[in-house]
């Protein structure tokens, strides 16, 4: 059953006076100690919450920004677990101008942050939000024949295609959806999905007999969803996608498992990658705010003591060191203060 909360609308507050609040440090460092939503950051409040499948929760926001994304992109989501911010990347379920944002999100044992929003989240809480981002779009004109397919939590993104498709009056052509999970109870949207006017859903189950179709992809599944399409988009496990690229090369895809990640021995060594710059250094073992630098980047950054979390940025892939508590992070699409994080072998930094 859900549960929604309603707030109250929050006064505004006029645009001089955050200019005079602003201090060395910014002004969110003193307006969000009133209320987390007063904030020139991309913030988001939890409103209602529901626990989908055994091993899924989504979460319906309220943004203090509008959000306008495209069907199929991903925003980076931070969430603050024991005094630590942690960023991953979550594709909204919902149709391209909807106010609200919907994320449904996948458990993965051992996950600091699925584990804790599948745990924990519950209405009222805050959650940072980047803006949108991600080239797993449809064309400005989707093709007449369009294959959608899906794996696990892959869902996510082609929801949000198919819902998008839906809702358009002017899009008329044939759109299916295959949605591959483990068994049919981890199929979330399986209900959703089979609603939407002029979309085909189909269910294929790899460890359940329940589905429409059985087992994994294969060209009798290809054959049965779509036969001939002029368009294909798979997201999910990079077995899939490079399943359905062995029928369809040309399809477009996304996957959401990360490389696996080498860590060496000693400080240092491989090279940093400041993905938003473009550029690439060698990895001389201080910390990432001062190889930026030395790189001729410019980042904001403030005590350089890792303090004030000014100069904190979502650490893509790669392990990193903190040089005051000695603690090394491997996750993936983590927010890390780059004036504490010494780089460990090779290392993406979205700077």
């Amino acid at each position: 059953m859900f549960t929604q909360t309603y707030a109250l609308p929050r006064p505004r507050i006029p645009g001089r006076l955050l200019a005079l609040l602003a201090g060395p440090h910014g002004v969110d460092r003193y307006t969000e100690l009133v209320d987390p939503m007063w904030t020139t950051e991309n913030r988001a409040t939890v409103v209602r919450v529901q626990r989908s499948t055994p091993r899924s929760v989504t979460l319906w926001l309220r943004p203090n920004h509008p959000a306008r994304f495209r069907a199929g992109q991903y925003l980076n989501v931070t969430v603050e677990i024991d005094g630590r911010r942690h960023t991953r990347c979550y594709s909204p379920a919902n149709a391209e101008g909807v106010p609200m944002i919907e994320l449904t999100i996948a458990r993965h044992d051992g996950r600091t942050v699925s584990e804790y929003l599948f745990r924990s989240a519950r209405p009222g809480i805050t959650l940072g939000l980047s803006a949108p981002a991600g080239d797993f779009v449809l064309p400005a004109k989707p093709p007449p024949r369009l294959l959608l397919i899906a794996g696990g939590s892959g869902i996510t993104p082609v929801m949000s295609m198919a819902r998008t498709l839906a809702d358009d009056d002017r899009y008329d052509g044939d759109v299916a959806v295959v949605h591959y999970v483990r068994t049919l109870d981890d199929a979330c949207y399986r209900r959703q999905l089979r609603m939407l006017p002029g979309i085909r859903a189909l269910h294929a189950c790899t460890r359940d007999t329940r589905g429409d179709l059985p087992g994994h992809l294969d060209e009798r599944h290809l054959a049965r969803a779509m036969p001939d399409p002029d368009a294909v988009y798979v997201c999910g496990p990079t077995a899939l996608v490079d399943a359905v690229r062995r029928h369809h090369p040309t399809a477009v895809a996304e996957s959401f498992a990360p490389a696996p990640l080498v860590i060496p021995d000693t400080p240092g060594g491989g090279r940093i990658t400041f993905s938003d710059s473009g550029v690439e250094a060698e990895n001389d073992g201080r910390t990432l705010l001062d190889q930026a630098e030395s790189a001729g980047l410019r980042p904001a950054s403030g005590c350089r003591m890792g303090i004030c979390h000014t100069c904190t940025r979502r650490k893509v892939h790669g392990a990193v060191r903190n040089v005051t508590t000695g603690a090394l992070s491997t996750e993936y699409d983590e927010a890390v203060q780059i004036c504490v994080s010494a780089p460990v072998g090779d290392v993406e930094i979205a700077l």
